[in-house]
């Protein structure tokens, strides 16, 4: 009489996952890969310190330039930061590069600060720092304001 062997293992009704493990990793390597092309954006060296008012040096020029919400600049230059006056203006970006890169050559230690409209476009004001930096411009700060302090009820 023919014995049956007897099976020491029944039927197994778990899922194999290694097939989605695998898939899985592969997508992951694909995700690795594409991320880093798709980052665009201005290379910017930020400073590893805590954020602190810039100290005043009393020897160098400042340069203080407006972008206003039409796209125009305006800009006053002296001894002391000053955002109510005006010294020059420029209505185009080539007209804007040319009087600042005059500025840098006469003052190359000018101090210049960038503030802009709040309804300005965004492009306006990075394209307007781009020509900062083709004119000669290597010290530059931007100027924000603080945030009203909500009324007390």
């Amino acid at each position: 009489m023919l014995v049956k062997p007897q099976r020491k293992h029944g039927p197994k009704a778990e899922m194999n996952v290694v097939p989605y493990i695998d898939v899985m990793l592969v997508l992951l390597v694909i995700f690795m890969v594409t991320a880093p092309m798709l980052v665009q954006g201005v290379k910017l060296e930020l400073p590893k310190v805590a954020a602190e008012a810039m100290p005043v040096e009393n020897e160098r020029q400042i340069l203080t330039l407006s972008v206003k919400a039409d796209g125009t600049f305006y800009w006053n230059l002296g001894p002391a930061l000053d955002v109510e006056n005006q010294t020059d203006s420029a209505v185009d970006l080539a007209e804007l590069r040319d009087k600042v890169a005059a500025i840098i050559a006469a003052n190359g230690d000018t101090q210049v600060y960038v503030r802009a409209d709040q309804a300005a476009d965004y492009g306006r004001v990075a394209a307007g720092i781009a020509e900062l930096q083709r004119g000669g411009v290597v010290n530059l700060g931007l100027i924000t304001e603080a945030p009203a302090e909500p009324a007390a009820p």
